[in-house]
């Protein structure tokens, strides 16, 4: 079985490397310190297992396991924690493995013997958990099987069409296979719903043109680009705009 092994922390990195050696019949193939290192161990060495810390700078472990999860073989996780008990039964609730730091021999050995893989309803709801609730800082998707990452804070608009969702970004587009009301709820402090069709991100939001009796849309900032505002979102957009600098109605 190979394993590896992400935790910020060096000390606890190597103590559980010891600990899962120890197990038999177990490599570990590499080591990682953050979300994003993990997602590209994972697709350049494609281990079994993952040992995933939850609370890890920049992306988190949870993050970083939504992400894994739109792969087309993903790897089994095992959470690694410490966090308090309320907070476990989020973990208990939703059946997914997790270890309870400082992590023990005996536990660690039944963790990976039942090792599975962790879906995204699953994390969504973890997510959900008072301690540990957070917003994803990046949007994924794959791309000739490897994981193509978006930062939030570049992307433009999200637009639906039938049953997929463009995510327009400073580098381009791709397209991804999340519901815009799933987006809309995680994401709604920094994106406004201007269409029942479309979600743009607030900073990026520049001024209400009139294009033909009774139609208005929305300019983005940065980008040549006009979109549809439905007569229903009139209203919150125009507040919005009144209320932020440097942008206009027309």
């Amino acid at each position: 079985m190979n394993i590896l092994i992400a935790d910020d922390e060096p000390l606890a990195r190597s103590r559980l490397k010891r600990l899962a050696e120890e197990s038999g019949h177990i490599q570990v193939v590499a080591e990682a310190g953050d979300g994003k290192e993990t997602l590209l161990l994972c697709e350049k060495l494609k281990p079994d297992v993952i040992l995933l810390d939850i609370r890890m700078p920049g992306m988190d472990g949870l993050e970083a396991a939504y992400h894994l999860s739109h792969l087309q073989h993903p790897p089994a996780i095992i959470f690694t924690t410490a966090f308090s008990e309320h907070a476990l039964a989020a973990f208990d609730s939703n059946a997914v493995d997790y270890l309870l730091k400082p992590i023990r021999q005996d536990r660690l050995e039944q963790a990976l013997k039942k090792a599975r893989t962790v879906n995204r309803a699953q994390l969504v709801e973890l997510g959900k958990n008072e301690e540990t609730d957070h917003t994803r800082s990046h949007i994924s998707a794959q791309i000739s099987g490897n994981i193509h990452l978006i930062p939030i804070n570049e992307i433009y608009f999200f637009q639906a069409d039938l049953k997929y969702v463009t995510v327009r970004h400073k580098q381009g587009e791709i397209i991804i296979d999340e519901s815009l009301k799933s987006l809309e709820e995680e994401f709604g402090d920094q994106f406004i719903r201007i269409h029942r069709n479309a979600l743009v991100a607030k900073i990026y939001l520049d001024r209400l043109e009139k294009t033909s009796p009774g139609q208005w849309c929305v300019n983005i900032r940065g980008i040549d680009h006009k979109l549809e505002v439905s007569r229903r979102h009139m209203t919150i957009v125009r507040k919005l705009l009144k209320n932020t600098p440097n942008t206009a109605v027309k």
